[in-house]
């Protein structure tokens, strides 16, 4: 995957996944797409410790990986900012 595949991949991702954590509101582009890259990252690792391929293009598993990553990684984020 090229950079600008993982900028696409990393917006739409951490935007589904702020969506969904609630968190939209206070995100901007480039927060999304960090969430979103970093949820790839995330979501490979978490996929590769159950034996499952992680990010393996543009595609829409790779998507939902991303988004599961992005997910985890807000609701991480979340705990740690309620707690203060």
């Amino acid at each position: 995957m090229g950079i600008l595949s993982w900028i696409v991949l990393g917006a739409l991702a951490g935007w589904v996944g702020s969506i969904i954590m609630g968190r939209n509101s206070s995100m901007g582009l480039i927060a999304n797409i960090g969430v979103g890259i970093v949820g790839a990252f995330v979501g490979g690792y978490v996929m590769n410790l159950m034996d499952r391929p992680g990010v393996t293009g543009f595609n829409l598993p790779s998507f939902f990986i991303a988004l599961l990553g992005a997910v985890i990684l807000l609701a991480i984020v979340n705990f740690f900012s309620r707690r203060r």
